[in-house]
């Protein structure tokens, strides 16, 4: 049997608090040894009524816009609170989903969603939509601030009355896990992914923080792995480089871009200066 092809590197994840098991099994089933490094809290909005007076117009809407899990889940908890489903949403109301992950947690709460673009991201959704938006009424539940407006300018453009309201938000943690600053410190770190813009811009908080003015040090050895194109412009703009990019645009992909990115580095025990 062939070795696993992460084997012997270390791979910090940067996701939220609650969204890093998915992540590490994958990279642990590729062999990496993972240090966790949370750079996302995933908390309600400021207010929830603006996603309530929404839900409440539900069968109003053609078109529910989910583009993270983390919106599906608010809008199911929401709509719990009036003993209402997704799963069991208004004849009239089709959904569409921006992954292959957000794609699961509506298959896995009885609510199949009606369209997923072939590729990951919300530019494909829009090049893909399987209809014309005149006339349309859409509801984009999203991230309170720092998400991309992109759809929703671009289906109103189309002619569509679209409603976006904030059904999260997501900030920064306090600081570093002490594994996480244990790891930077010892310079173990083989690659850094990145899954959304907002993780580049925490963990350099984070970073600037934990090692003050010296914090570009704790990664001038280790790759920088982006989960797709926003998140890439992300980080050329904070990093100064992103290394691989993953293609598709999600976990599956992030582990093979990191695998592509390391391919010609030597692992830290067969390095040269090693011990």
């Amino acid at each position: 049997m062939s070795e696993p092809c992460l084997a012997g590197r270390t791979i910090a994840v940067t996701r939220a608090e609650t969204q890093i098991g998915a992540a590490r099994r994958l990279f642990e089933a590729a062999g990496a040894q993972v240090v966790d490094l949370p750079a996302l809290v995933v908390t309600p909005p400021e207010s929830w009524g603006p996603l309530d007076d929404a839900l409440d117009e539900l069968e109003d809407f053609h078109w529910l816009v989910f583009s993270s899990g983390n919106g599906v889940e608010a809008v199911e908890k929401r709509l719990g609170l009036r003993g209402r489903s997704l799963a069991h949403r208004p004849r009239s109301l089709r959904i569409a989903a921006v992954g292959r992950k957000t794609a699961a947690q509506l298959e896995a709460i009885g609510a199949t969603a009606d369209f997923v673009p072939p590729s990951f991201v919300a530019d494909s959704l829009l090049e893909h939509f399987p209809a014309s938006g005149w006339g349309l009424r859409l509801l984009l539940p999203r991230v309170e601030s720092g998400g991309r407006t992109v759809l929703a300018e671009a289906f109103a453009a189309g002619g569509a009355r679209v409603v976006e309201v904030a059904a999260y938000e997501t900030r920064c943690p306090a600081g570093l896990p002490s594994a996480a600053v244990a790891a930077l410190e010892r310079g173990a770190l083989d690659a850094i992914t990145f899954s959304s813009a907002k993780t580049v811009s925490h963990t350099v908080q984070l970073l600037q923080a934990g090692f003050g003015e010296a914090w570009p040090h704790c990664l001038r050895d280790v790759a920088v792995v982006s989960i797709g194109p926003q998140t890439s412009q992300r980080c050329e703009r904070e990093l100064g480089r992103v290394d691989a990019e993953a293609d598709p645009h999600d976990l599956e992909g992030l582990v093979q871009a990191c695998v592509e990115a390391l391919r010609a580095q030597p692992t830290r025990s067969d390095a040269p200066d090693a011990g």
